[in-house]
């Protein structure tokens, strides 16, 4: 929780959100800070910057691009859950960290009391997508990896390089770098918003 809100949104506007705050990033910003609720500064900063980085700087939930010869490589893939014709567009990339597969909708659907194999476009959702983040961040969804491997329980500050390295838990290194600035940017501002 923020005790200091506009000290946390003042920060934002020299980073990478500003000079100007427009609505949709200000309410997916307070959908991800609700998320995290009880999360060390440097856990959030990192869901932040993720998020930050995959929505090219939205912060609102996102649709995999792509037509149907994109999404139908996704047909067939066992390993995704898609068996049935048809699954690779209906079950395609949607959120802030691109939930994919029939298998990981029913996943996250499952924990989140959402039918998302019914509605798999609930995923786009602020709420789902800021819950989506969190639990396959901590949990390790995406690549198996965890974020507590990476960043320390305790309150303490997370350095540039664990959260290079937190990359990991959504996609190798790619981009390891620039997120890594992001999150690091937004450590400052939580901290400054009296994050807890």
């Amino acid at each position: 929780m923020l005790h200091n809100a506009p000290a946390f949104f003042a920060g934002l506007r020299t980073g990478p959100l500003g000079p100007e705050l427009s609505p949709g990033e200000v309410g997916g910003c307070n959908a991800i800070l609700a998320a995290c609720a009880g999360w060390p500064a440097s856990w959030t900063a990192y869901a932040l910057g993720t998020a930050c980085h995959e929505t090219a700087r939205t912060m609102q939930p996102i649709k995999e691009r792509g037509g149907n010869s994109w999404f139908a490589r996704y047909d067939g893939r066992r390993d995704l859950g898609n068996t049935q014709p048809g699954d690779g567009a209906r079950f395609a990339g949607r959120g802030y960290v691109q939930l994919t597969g029939r298998v990981n909708y029913a996943k996250a659907g499952a924990k989140l009391g959402v039918d998302l194999i019914g509605n798999p476009d609930a995923a786009l959702g602020l709420n789902i997508a800021a819950q989506v983040l969190r639990l396959g961040m901590a949990d390790g969804w995406f690549t198996g990896r965890k974020l507590p491997s990476y960043l320390p329980t305790a309150r303490v500050p997370g350095t540039l390089e664990q959260f290079r390295q937190c990359r990991r838990i959504i996609n190798g290194l790619d981009c390891a770098d620039k997120i890594a600035g992001y999150a690091m940017h937004f450590q400052d501002d939580l901290r400054a918003g009296g994050w807890a």
